[in-house]
């Protein structure tokens, strides 16, 4: 399936701690440094699949912004419409697990991601051929995320990222002329500000541990998370994403839950933010 990932590519810093986290203190942990951001991580967990991916973002001006688009060719993402940003920009998240892999907190830097304009969507969009869905997140800005609603004919899943950047989803659906999303994929966090938002017609909430919902035709089904040994929760997310993705758009929401979960816990028992074993084992779960 040719996918068009379009939102953050950033570098991942992650502390985790040895013991439990002692607020107001130095906590002895180890300190990992990874490619992440949401699309990003979505792109690579899709391509780990055997997708054909087109990704569309801004690196950062700096070391890390090369780092991060190195690894992606090394995934066979294809950034060939990247750009980027100017010497110095930054994109950056830092985050803190505790020691059972859980995230305590997490600062975003992604200023890189401002410069997706709809102007630059625009000339790049122009240029790809044959996209079967489109992928954003709302690391995007909120005339960018309606540009994309109004613009493509083809699916198109968007992940709410974080609490904060959740409600650019609600006012770009208020902005746009189309007013229709196929997918958005949330936490319980972000939920609460798009339960109320009309015209999207698949709602995946994600529960952590109690599971993942579904809201269809404004009818909720649950579907139970999958046992498994926490290593690092953090890109559980997008690779529960980048599963419901895979599945594809004519995928049952019980076919397309079962895809997203089993992607989860692959990348929960790894403590990158993708397990770059994901291509083995999806091999041995489809």
């Amino acid at each position: 399936m040719k996918t068009c990932v379009i939102g953050g590519a950033n570098v991942d810093i992650t502390a985790t701690t040895l013991k439990s986290f002692v607020p107001n203190d130095s906590n002895p942990g180890t300190v990992r440094l990874s490619s992440g951001g949401v699309a990003r991580n979505i792109a690579h967990n899709l391509a780990l699949m055997g997708n054909e991916i087109v990704f569309l973002t801004f690196f950062a001006g700096d070391t890390f912004g090369w780092f991060t688009a190195d690894s992606c060719r090394k995934a066979n993402i294809d950034i060939s419409l990247c750009d980027t940003a100017p010497l110095g920009s930054r994109s950056i998240f830092l985050n803190i697990n505790n020691v059972d892999g859980e995230l305590i907190g997490g600062v975003s830097d992604m200023v890189t991601a401002d410069s997706i304009t709809p102007v630059w969507l625009a000339s790049k969009l122009s240029k790809i051929e044959n996209v079967d869905v489109f992928v954003a997140d709302a690391n995007l800005s909120v005339d960018s995320l309606a540009y994309l609603i109004d613009l493509v004919d083809e699916p198109l899943f968007i992940d709410a990222v974080s609490g904060a950047k959740a409600p650019k989803i609600k006012k770009a659906m208020a902005l746009s002329k189309r007013k229709h999303v196929f997918t958005v994929k949330c936490n319980q966090m972000e939920y609460e500000c798009l339960k109320d938002v009309k015209g999207i017609t698949r709602l995946y909430v994600s529960r952590g541990n109690d599971g993942l919902d579904v809201i269809e035709d404004g009818k909720l089904t649950h579907f139970p998370s999958l046992p498994c040994k926490v290593e690092n929760a953090t890109g559980a997310g997008d690779a529960l994403m980048a599963g419901i993705v895979h599945a594809g758009p004519n995928a049952s929401i019980e076919e397309a839950a079962s895809m997203g979960l089993k992607c989860a816990k692959i990348t929960c028992e790894c403590p990158d933010t993708v397990n770059k074993q994901l291509k083995q084992l999806y091999e041995q779960i489809s």
